[in-house]
């Protein structure tokens, strides 16, 4: 069992950067493949990025390359999600997954993939 708490999130002008952050509860940490998911007013939630259990292997949906970063701090059981060049269509609520694939790489996009979320924090990117 994993609990997972956002923050970082806030309102923006466009261009503008946030840093989101997921701290997890659990001793086992450095096994859960984490991601972010977004999911925007009467959208979908959509995938954003994941990271693998021990850092080296991330993926981004194509809308974030290059604007986005995923990464991991296995000694503090947080993952962050740097977010720079911020658009208004980046604006949703940001959820954090996590599940339970040590020794695991394939990227993890749907989120029936994932076991344990957060409850989200709120980015609003103004133009």
């Amino acid at each position: 069992q994993v609990q997972l708490v956002e923050s970082g999130g806030g309102l923006v002008q466009a261009g503008g950067s946030l840093r989101l952050s997921c701290a997890a509860s659990g001793r086992t940490f450095s096994g859960y493949f984490m991601g972010w998911f977004r999911q925007a007013p009467g959208k979908e939630r959509e995938f954003v990025s994941t990271i693998n259990w021990s850092g080296r292997s991330t993926y981004y949906t194509d809308s974030v390359k290059g604007r986005f970063t995923i990464s991991r701090d296995n000694a503090k059981n947080t993952v962050y999600l740097q977010m720079n060049s911020l658009k208004p269509e980046d604006t949703a609520v940001y959820y954090c997954a996590a599940v339970y694939r040590p020794y695991d790489s394939d990227p993890k996009i749907d989120g029936t993939d994932y076991d344990y979320w957060g409850q989200g924090t709120q980015v609003t990117v103004s133009s």
